[in-house]
């Protein structure tokens, strides 16, 4: 052979195994390593492709994404490895079970995706239900987590991709809220969900900088003496056509949105604002502002804190910060960069949600913790229930022989304030007391209650 015809040749064959590798590992950048199936980044651009092809022939695309139901209690009771071993036959089964034409994906987790043509969704789901449901054997030992679908459907459901995605995320959420291994589709009554919180999501938008969302106070009473020594600040949304609302109607999805940060940015320097005057006359001697443990993960917090703080009237010395215990325990080393940080500057630090699990009296030697405050599902049973009453006090002890401050909330009944004034929590808070309140309410209530002291000042 020539020799120009052998450098052609070993040119060709050179291109060609490099064509072979590019093929290969772009196969493996969409391939998920455990299960063989298609990847999320490949589901999706497959995904987006099979809609733009039915746009044009007028075909139909049905999307199932599929969730296993017990699957953490797997991971927990045999180890990760097993689960592993699970989701590799769960992938192959789903696999083999696949029509022609069919588009199967691991999402991540436990997530599955199948994306279908079939005129029969209900028929198919339930068959997708039943594979969930079959028996597995993992380590010689019969599992059966089962599972739960969401079905969405282009174009009746969904014009495009990402909304197909979000309505059988919505559709498969209900089908596992009511019980799991069952499957459901998105239907007119999520419909109006999705477009309920679509606009509430636009109004919350509008809400932070129209300054909508503002501090109410529940105080904290001191218990030998029953004045009002403290507030802690709560949030609430004064909506301008549904009224005040409390937390629970917005703060989850400030948190999906990433809005909570400027929610308790606006709610913190208002009460700030308005809690300053009353600490310098007397009336409080503390405000307590919780913290998200979004806010808390941030390595600048503590120091982003301080610094809002100063552009205010309030003193450090009279703000109180409360963290979860379940933080403190989820990254002690960060937690304790923000208390060191925060307790240098004067801000308290209280622990919050104190004996829900975890309760950590280790932290409360070795961190500069001044409060801990029991939580409410505690306080339900105390005075009635004498092994809540007796853990309840063996706390207050222990956190007595530590110097620290003990606020108990959520007392509702006087038997409750009584066997915990008994037992000598020094401080607490809840509805027998109070209610939370706007701000001009709760300075009323604080000046009533100091008009006795300034009459007698008055006539000394």
């Amino acid at each position: 052979m020539p020799q120009s015809l052998q450098s052609l040749a070993e040119l060709a064959a050179r291109v060609a195994e490099l064509e072979a590798e590019r093929s290969m590992t772009l196969r493996l950048a969409q391939t998920d390593s455990l299960t063989g199936l298609v990847n999320r980044g490949a589901f999706t651009s497959g995904l987006c492709e099979r809609l733009d092809k039915a746009r044009e022939s007028g075909a139909h695309v049905a999307l199932f994404v599929i969730d296993l139901d017990r699957f953490k209690n797997l991971n927990d009771s045999l180890g990760h490895h097993a689960g592993d071993l699970l989701l590799a036959e769960l992938g192959r089964r789903l696999r083999e079970d696949a029509a022609p034409g069919e588009l199967i994906a691991r999402l991540g987790g436990d997530e599955f995706a199948l994306v279908s043509d079939t005129p029969d969704v209900a028929g198919r789901a339930e068959r997708l239900v039943n594979a969930l449901g079959q028996q597995h054997f993992i380590y010689g030992r019969a599992v059966s987590p089962g599972g739960s679908v969401g079905v969405a459907v282009f174009p009746s459901d969904a014009q495009d991709a990402a909304d197909l995605q979000h309505f059988a995320d919505m559709a498969l959420y209900r089908a596992k809220s009511s019980g799991g291994h069952r499957w459901s589709r998105f239907d007119a009554a999520l419909r109006d969900e999705s477009e309920r919180r679509r606009t509430l999501e636009s109004e919350l938008r509008r809400a932070i900088p129209a300054g909508e969302i503002e501090p109410w106070f529940q105080p904290i009473i001191e218990s030998m003496t029953g004045r009002m020594v403290g507030v802690e600040v709560l949030a609430r949304w004064r909506h301008p056509e549904k009224g005040l609302l409390a937390p629970a109607a917005f703060v989850p999805m400030a948190e999906e949105l990433g809005l909570i940060r400027e929610i308790d940015e606006a709610v913190f320097e208002a009460a700030c604002a308005r809690t300053a005057p009353w600490v310098a006359e007397g009336l409080i001697e503390s405000v307590a502002c919780n913290v998200s443990p979004r806010d808390l993960m941030d390595p600048a917090f503590s120091r982003k804190l301080i610094g809002r703080l100063s552009k205010t009237a309030l003193p450090a010395t009279a703000l109180t910060v409360e963290i979860t215990e379940t933080f403190l325990l989820q990254d002690l080393a960060l937690s304790r960069r923000h208390i060191e940080r925060l307790a240098a500057k004067g801000v308290n630090v209280a622990l919050d949600d104190f004996g829900t699990g975890y309760s950590n009296l280790r932290a409360l030697m070795h961190l500069p913790i001044q409060t801990v405050k029991l939580d409410r599902s505690l306080i339900d049973d105390v005075g009635r229930d004498a092994r809540v009453s007796k853990l309840v006090a063996s706390m207050l002890q222990a956190a007595r022989s530590l110097g620290v401050r003990i606020v108990a909330e959520g007392v509702e009944t006087e038997g409750q304030a009584l066997f915990l004034r008994s037992a000598g929590c020094e401080r607490m808070q809840g509805y027998f007391f109070a209610r939370p309140m706007p701000a001009d309410a709760m300075e009323a209530m604080l000046r009533e209650q100091n008009a006795p002291i300034e009459r007698l000042a008055a006539v000394g």
